[in-house]
């Protein structure tokens, strides 16, 4: 298999020159590609003098995650995509794992590796740990990471599962399959767009997997910290979006009404926090979900009523008001 790894940047010339080394270092069986965002600083000249055997996509705007990726990956040909944080470190035979599957199971479109942070590499990293998953309102958890509890690394997961969705820190996807469903939806510009994209890969029929016996360490909130208002108001908002776009027919309605309760009671606790930032972030998400329902209805796919979504009726419920602050507590 011909494999591409994309990295996007933005402004990102220091972490290039910290994590870039690693991915050349143990990436041999790939081409590696550094995605520019438009930057203002000196990546550019920076990656042409350091590395000329990068090749570099120069798209024309700041677009996020989502355009940046879609606009980098139009002309990329190689079958498999490898959509790489800047800021992640990857180990030794790393690649291997995460082929081994694309070869062995010709249903698996995408592919998550063992995400550890790169602070503390024997705990897990916030963005994706051992794998995602939804429960029925849209909130994301993983294997190894619930709401603010992260699990230390014991070798627990290191299995090879089914999963729901895969990290947009380190995700390994068929590039047919992310052409078939129309890549990221460049109206979430960032965060949770990798739900939605695995959702509606799941929703065509294929698998998405996790696997341990690969391991990258990631630095996590190197391009917006998780405290920043920007980072609620995109995650309030496209988990809205994500819900309207992908939920059966029959439930789309009221379960976003629910989910839009539970928002209004984390808005308060924001408020009664004495957080008037994010407070407003919530608002601000919900009022930007308003404008655009009508157009992410549009967007939906519709799919078999017997498809089952979530393995969770409520993390929030579990995790706040039972206390099961681990994945393995869940199940």
């Amino acid at each position: 298999m011909k494999i591409a790894i994309v990295i996007l940047n933005w402004n990102g010339k220091a972490l290039l020159a910290q994590f870039l080394p690693s991915v050349i270092q143990f990436s041999s069986r790939a081409n590696i590609y550094v995605a520019d965002n438009a930057s203002t600083d000196d990546s550019i000249d920076f990656l042409r003098n350091a590395y000329p055997e990068v090749k570099i996509i120069q798209n024309k705007e700041n677009g996020g995650y989502a355009k940046g990726y879609n606009d980098a990956l139009k002309d990329i040909s190689e079958e498999i995509l490898i959509l790489l944080n800047s800021d992640i470190e990857v180990s030794k035979d790393w690649l291997n794992p995460i082929l081994d599957i694309f070869h062995k199971e010709s249903k698996t479109a995408a592919v998550q590796p063992k995400i550890l942070d790169f602070k503390n590499k024997s705990y897990f990293e916030y963005a994706g740990a051992a794998g995602g998953f939804i429960d029925k309102y849209g909130f994301p958890y993983c294997r190894g990471r619930i709401f603010e509890t992260i699990e230390e690394d014991k070798g627990q997961y290191n299995d090879e599962v089914d999963i729901f969705w895969a990290s947009g820190a380190c995700l390994a996807i068929k590039n047919a399959v992310f052409k078939e469903v129309g890549g990221f939806d460049e109206d979430f510009f960032a965060h949770q767009e990798e739900i939605d994209l695995c959702w509606r890969i799941k929703n065509l029929g294929y698998s998405i997997k996790y696997t341990g016996k690969s391991c990258v360490y990631h630095v996590g909130g190197a391009t917006l910290d998780k405290m920043n208002p920007k980072k609620t108001f995109y995650n309030f908002r496209n988990s809205l979006f994500m819900l309207v776009k992908n939920l059966p027919k029959e439930k789309m309605r009221k379960i976003v009404l629910q989910r839009m309760v539970l928002d209004g009671i984390a808005g308060l606790k924001f408020l009664f926090q004495g957080d008037l930032r994010h407070f407003l972030a919530v608002l601000k998400a919900h009022s930007d979900f308003y404008v655009n329902f009508s157009k992410m209805t549009k967007k939906r796919i519709e799919k078999s009523s017997k498809f089952t979504y979530f393995d969770v009726k409520s993390i929030v419920f579990e995790y706040f008001a039972l206390k099961k602050t681990t994945y393995k507590k869940l199940i």
